[in-house]
């Protein structure tokens, strides 16, 4: 898929708010500094069309962009961050639920995951609430740039270990790196594929 065109259109808190649900809509979200913003930035080929910061909980509403007219991405705040307060955590939480479960035309929730870190609980219980209440999802593993090979394929089996205690099998996922740009055609064209299965 060729990204011809991608615009900003409205950031908010209010699901009731987004666009209106009439294109099929991809969202991306994540622990908090795991580098969401920017693999957005390297899919859509731009530089900063989603904000990014080197302070980790910067993304704090649900931010849409329109693709080449025909879908919606979808920056999701991030989550898990300790550094701000448990009121604050337990907003971003009930946002990113609520949009999660109430958004009509998301076809597909990308989380991240940085690749060089073991399992964490809070992407666990996540997943395993989007297994739960059946949200289609894939995992983006970021950072691989940053890992030998042998230590990313380690890391990967660690995570389908780790999920295999509950699932059946392990969800589609992907590898990414921004500062090489692997992984952009790969999910590119997986969203073009659920877009051509659904026109």
């Amino acid at each position: 898929m060729k990204i011809k065109e991608a615009k900003f259109l409205i950031s908010n808190t209010d699901i009731e708010k987004c666009p209106p649900p009439d294109k099929p809509e991809y969202a991306f979200t994540g622990r908090s500094n795991v580098g969401k913003s920017s693999l957005i930035n390297m899919l859509v080929n731009r530089k900063s069309l989603a904000k990014i910061s080197g302070k980790p909980g910067k993304t704090r509403l649900i931010n849409h962009f329109l693709i080449n007219n025909d879908w919606y991405l979808v920056d999701l705040p991030g989550y898990g961050y300790a550094a701000v307060g448990q009121d604050e955590r337990s907003k971003w939480k009930e946002l990113i639920e609520k949009y999660v479960l109430y958004r009509q035309n998301l076809h597909c929730l990308f989380l991240l995951i940085d690749s060089r870190h073991k399992p964490q609980i809070v992407d666990l219980g996540f997943m395993q609430w989007l297994g739960v209440n059946q949200i289609p999802f894939c995992i983006v593993f970021t950072k691989i740039d940053k890992l030998k090979k042998g230590e990313l394929r380690k890391k990967i089996d660690g995570y389908q270990e780790k999920m295999l205690e509950n699932w059946e099998c392990m969800p589609p996922y992907f590898t990414t790196s921004v500062r090489t740009r692997e992984g952009r055609d790969e999910i590119l064209n997986y969203i073009f594929n659920i877009n051509r299965g659904i026109s």
